[in-house]
């Protein structure tokens, strides 16, 4: 993803219009140190760009953990001219669908892939060094792969998408059209994949793993998503989690731009100063496990599963 850094401050009972709980509704548990437990084991597994060895790995490790707890698991199998490289390109997306008779739907989606090269590591000599990706990959899946747990055991009152989005990050610094290859390469296969239902919303988690967590709103969904925002953010600081912050943040061009762009409602969840603004482990070799936390998990991850089953069908 790429950012523009720019702030915006916002009056907090403004922003808090509109917002709550839905009483007496009975919330699984989302345990953030299971969630930390995979993202290590994700990392174990080393850089996971696609066409390495840990990509095709953590597909298998994918898969074997959803197969059996999945409604309905899809995988889109796709590829394309590689941007920078002879060759082509593979893409892997894999959706795993919860409840996908109801009526309403909603999306909720990470990037598995890691950067292909450490570009901004302050040394030049790590710049062409792919990342491990603990906090930008790995932390948004394992908030994913907890609540198909979840998700399985209680089945939720609307149906639940969750889309593992492959080739988020091959792009280059300069060339905004080569990142978010993998949801732009799902959404003209969106409605045979989802059945013919469109997602009312669609939460993205990216980055979210950093145990110097802050979350502000991200520009580009305050400005599309507003009311969805408002939804999240309010709900966060019901259930006293103060990481979700009533600002502005950055612009960042992820995979929900090209879901906004397509008409549907979406939201980054990501806290792009990593791990704050004085110094960056982003698309670094820093970007470790040690660098993230369990509360950071648990503190997304439970917002995330209150949103789900506090929905009306």
């Amino acid at each position: 993803m790429l950012a523009n850094r720019q702030r915006y401050s916002l009056l907090i009972g403004w922003l808090l219009l509109g917002g709550g709980v839905v009483c007496g509704q009975q919330i699984p548990h989302f345990d953030g140190y299971r969630a930390f437990e995979l993202l290590e084991k994700q990392v174990a597994l080393g850089p996971r760009f696609p066409g390495s060895p840990g990509h095709a790995a953590l597909v298998s490790q994918l898969t074997d953990h959803l197969k059996p707890i999945a409604h309905e698991l899809k995988i889109q199998r796709t590829s394309q001219n590689h941007p920078y490289q002879k060759g082509r390109l593979s893409i892997t997306n894999i959706l795993a669908r919860f409840n996908p008779q109801a009526r309403k739907h909603v999306l909720l989606l990470a990037h598995y892939d890691t950067r292909p090269i450490a570009d901004r590591d302050p040394d030049p000599g790590n710049r062409s060094k792919p990342i491990l990706g603990a906090n930008d990959g790995a932390s948004g899946v394992a908030i994913l792969l907890m609540l198909a747990d979840i998700l399985a055991g209680e089945t939720p009152p609307i149906g639940v998408d969750l889309l593992f989005v492959d080739a988020e990050d091959v792009g280059r610094s300069d060339d905004l059209d080569n990142f978010s290859l993998g949801i732009k390469a799902f959404l003209p296969e969106m409605n045979e994949f989802l059945g013919g239902s469109r997602p009312q919303y669609a939460v993205l988690v990216d980055m979210v793993g950093d145990a110097e967590l802050t979350l502000p709103m991200e520009y580009l969904s305050w400005r599309d998503a507003r009311k969805l925002v408002r939804r999240i953010w309010n709900l966060a600081q019901e259930l006293g989690y103060d990481q979700f912050q009533f600002e502005i943040g950055a612009a960042v061009y992820d995979d929900h731009v090209p879901l906004l762009e397509a008409g549907i409602p979406a939201v980054d969840i990501i806290d792009f100063d990593y791990p704050n603004t004085e110094k960056s482990y982003w698309h670094t070799l820093e970007d470790t496990p040690d660098k993230c936390s369990a509360e950071s998990l648990e503190a997304v991850g439970t917002v995330l599963t209150t949103l789900i089953y506090s929905e009306r069908p």
